[in-house]
């Protein structure tokens, strides 16, 4: 396999998760009566520009479905993060009533409702009619395809051009990145200015995130792979933030590298510096992330067997896909753990891929009075513990197995 961006051969392995189910293909009923489609999940490093990326099994249209699952707006802690951005992007920007702003996967409009609170002409453009609809019924316009270079230059000949596009995680989410940036340059306006956050790969390798490894996840970034992205297809980074989202992302600023004339911040520089630092751009960097992925599997079989020989009733909580990747490379089943709460209805009543795990509804989950709740987004540790607090009236205990087990 050749590099995604700059074509060079793929030799330096980085995690081999076996294989698994796309991370968002839930199961119905129906479809449990039916066998799965499972693909290898295995991540390489690109020695030249350093983009980590997955093997090519899967297109797009397979994984980004009309019944797309993952609905935004069940987070509240992700909700205040897009009302944050809104108020920060209007005030640094100058945002108002003469503005146009693009979300580019916009999912359910989880952000775009507070561009328009904000009275700032907005359109999504969003791929999965499941999500669109949603959006939609916020009265929110929603172009419903695929983003890239032809369908930018046809918003752009309709006079559609930006002044703020907005990508968050979704960089990775592309096949073809470098169409899928491409895009942003010929959509934004002269004085545009485009926003994409991403966890970082920093952060992955340093706090054993390995479960954010799937399908869906074509690509790992950094801001130096970035960088030399933007750079080969019309965009100039000019500002950097890191963020906590997502257990540590960057939003990464850009502009027009024909155009734009803002000046580059200090923060560029220093962030290419501390991945320098960090080695990674050194092949060591990747080394040892497979042994430290197969001991957190080890420590969570370990402890929901010595769970079951205890008696002790497991049920676990937030039906995501990093969790999904966990308990595949776990080989863990209802056996272990026989359900998991969700609060979105488009999960309800269906099962994990993979593993089958029927999900459930929190009501099941107080009904149930489990004495450990596995979370398995631990990204929203905080938020969830919050939430299920109640079940420390009967004794029960919280479990994240990421980055390493631990009982709250």
């Amino acid at each position: 396999m050749n590099c995604r961006h700059c074509g060079a051969v793929l030799d330096l392995p980085f995690l081999d998760l076996g294989s698994a189910p796309p991370s968002n293909a839930y199961l119905t009923r129906d479809a449990l009566r039916a066998p799965e489609t499972w693909f290898p999940l295995r991540l390489l490093a690109c020695t030249r520009c350093w983009l980590v990326q997955t093997e090519d099994h899967a297109g797009r249209e397979m994984l980004f479905t009309d019944d797309y699952a993952y609905f935004s707006s069940f987070s509240s802690s992700w909700l205040a993060h897009a009302r944050a951005y809104v108020a920060a992007m209007r005030e640094r920007f100058g945002l108002g009533p003469q503005s146009l702003a693009v979300e580019v996967a916009a999912n359910d409009g989880y952000l775009l409702q507070y561009v328009r609170a904000a009275g700032i002409p907005c359109y999504g453009i969003e791929p999965t009619r499941s999500t669109a609809t949603a959006a939609r019924e916020r009265g929110i316009e929603i172009v419903e395809e695929f983003f890239g270079a032809d369908l930018a230059r046809r918003l752009a000949r309709e006079g559609r051009q930006a002044d703020l596009m907005t990508a968050n995680n979704v960089l990775a989410h592309v096949p073809d990145i470098g169409d899928f940036v491409s895009g942003f340059a010929l959509l934004l306006g002269p004085d545009g200015v485009a926003t994409f956050e991403f966890p970082h790969l920093l952060r992955m390798v340093a706090e054993n995130q390995f479960d954010t490894a799937y399908h869906e996840h074509y690509s790992y970034l950094s801001l130096t792979a970035v960088t030399a992205i933007f750079s080969a297809h019309g965009l100039s980074v000019f500002d950097v933030h890191k963020l906590p989202t997502h257990g540590g992302s960057l939003r990464v600023f850009a502009q027009r590298t024909d155009t734009g004339r803002r000046e580059v911040t200090p923060a560029v520089a220093a962030m290419l510096a501390a991945e320098r630092d960090a080695g990674m751009l050194t092949t060591a960097f990747y080394a040892g992330f497979q042994a430290r992925a197969v001991a957190v599997k080890n420590a969570l079989l370990d402890f929901l067997l010595d769970a079951a020989r205890q008696g002790l009733a497991v049920g676990g909580y937030g039906a995501a896909a990093k969790g999904n990747t966990l308990l595949n490379f776990a080989g863990v089943r209802p056996d272990l753990v026989p359900y998991v709460a969700d609060k979105n209805p488009a999960k309800q009543g269906k099962c994990l891929p993979g593993s089958r795990i029927p999900i459930v509804d929190e009501a099941h989950l107080r009904a149930a009075r489990p004495d450990v709740v596995l979370i398995l987004p631990w990204n929203l540790e905080a938020e969830v513990t919050d939430q299920l607090s109640y079940i420390r009236q009967w004794g029960g205990r919280f479990v994240l197995a990421v980055p390493r087990l631990r009982v709250v």
